[in-house]
Order: structure tokens, then C-alpha cells, then sequence
């Protein structure tokens, strides 16, 4: 998806139904240019202050499903909120982002706008919000059931060990063993180990054997 800035008349389209208006009271309140990017791999937004003749932005990726776009925007918000009211004197994921992040995921938790299973996780980890947009495991396999389209991945914990997987940017992996909450998984090209989230999203490849 093509990088553009979202008009508000057509959010609607990227939001669960009865999100908008709560959503667009943030946008308008502290005036965000709001930019839809094509999906990144490493990250599913960012936020960027304001500065001289430029107001506060947020991207978001574009080809999120409606709630995993939501979540993220309002992890985005936090960051604006955060800023605004502490400046650049704080922790990015710090105690104040994770209590302001946790307020406004309660504002929309009391819209009952959002699935029972998803509205049950992040009741389980509102008090202390993961770093990265949708980090808490649980909450990435839940949203990924949302997702419109089969684009075939796997997680990496669904991958068998031994079995081999891409990352989309051309380097293949063999999944090893798991190591405390990650998976060792070799790079077959340059022999280099990297560990690997459980809920990362991957291209499975076939059986361990090394491509010719």
C-alpha cells in the first residue's frame, strides 16, 4: 500500500465500527497528521513530535486488520500524550507511558466495540502495557484470527524445529531450540544465530534440508 496521509472521512474504513468518533476527538484534539503506510515488517507504527511547521504525526500500517489498526493508533497516541506532558525526560515505554497507554485503553475498552477474546487480554496486561504495539503474545495470536486474508504465514513457534522459513527479505532460517522466550534459529547463508519472537510472522519453507 501506497504511503498517504488517511482523510478523516475515509478512517472509518480502517477502524471497528463505533471507534470513529473517540478516535477523531484524539486526531482533532491534538491536531495529528496521520499518515497509512504500506505494512512494514519491523514495525506497525511510529510517532514523530512536532516541531516548527509541523504538527504531531502517526503512521500506522495500512493493511492491519480493524482492531490490530485501532490498538496500534492508540499506542501511537500514548507516545503524543506522553510527550506532551513530560517532554523527552521520560522512558519511551516508561511508568508514564504505560499508565497513560493504559487510560486510554480503557476509554475504548468501555465502548464494548471490540471482541469478547480481545477485550479479555488486554484486560490481562492494561497494567502494564507491552513495549511494542500488540507485544503481548497473547494479544498477536488473537488478532491475527481477525485477519482478512490467508497471506499464508506462520508463526515462528508454529514452525516445526529443524524446518526452514523466510523472513521475506530473501534470508532463510532453520528453527533450532528454544531459548527462555525465544527461538534460536540459524541463518543458513552465513551460519549466523539470531533469536526469534514466537508470534513473528514468517514464510515456512519445507523440511530442514538446506536450499540448493
Amino acid at each position: 500500500m501506497p504511503k498517504q496521509e488517511a482523510p478523516l472521512h475515509t478512517l472509518q474504513s480502517f477502524l471497528p465500527q463505533g471507534s470513529y468518533e473517540l478516535v477523531l476527538r484524539y486526531l482533532n484534539e491534538y491536531k495529528v497528521h496521520l499518515t497509512v503506510t504500506r505494512g512494514r515488517k519491523s514495525i506497525l507504527g511510529d510517532y514523530r513530535h512536532a516541531i516548527p511547521g509541523k504538527n504531531h504525526r502517526i503512521t500506522v500500517n495500512g493493511n492491519l486488520n480493524e482492531y490490530a489498526f485501532l490498538i496500534t493508533l492508540l499506542h501511537e497516541l500514548a507516545h503524543l500524550v506522553a510527550f506532551i506532558q513530560y517532554g523527552n525526560r521520560i522512558a519511551s515505554h516508561g511508568k508514564e507511558w504505560k499508565f497513560i497507554y493504559g487510560q486510554i485503553l480503557r476509554e475504548f475498552l468501555h465502548l464494548e466495540i471490540l471482541p469478547g477474546d480481545i477485550s479479555r487480554e488486554i484486560q490481562k496486561t492494561i497494567h502494564s502495557p507491552g513495549a511494542s504495539s500488540c507485544s503481548e503474545d497473547g494479544l498477536i495470536r488473537i488478532l491475527r484470527k481477525y485477519d482478512n486474508d490467508d497471506k499464508g504465514l506462520k508463526l515462528v513457534e508454529e514452525i516445526e524445529p529443524g524446518k526452514l522459513f523466510s523472513i521475506g527479505d530473501g534470508k532463510i532460517f532453520r528453527k533450532e531450540e528454544k531459548i527462555r522466550k525465544r527461538y534460536k534459529c540459524t541463518e543458513i547463508a552465513t551460519g549466523k544465530v539470531y533469536l526469534f519472537s514466537p508470534v513473528y510472522e514468517v514464510q515456512e519453507l519445507g523440511k530442514g534440508s538446506d536450499p540448493d
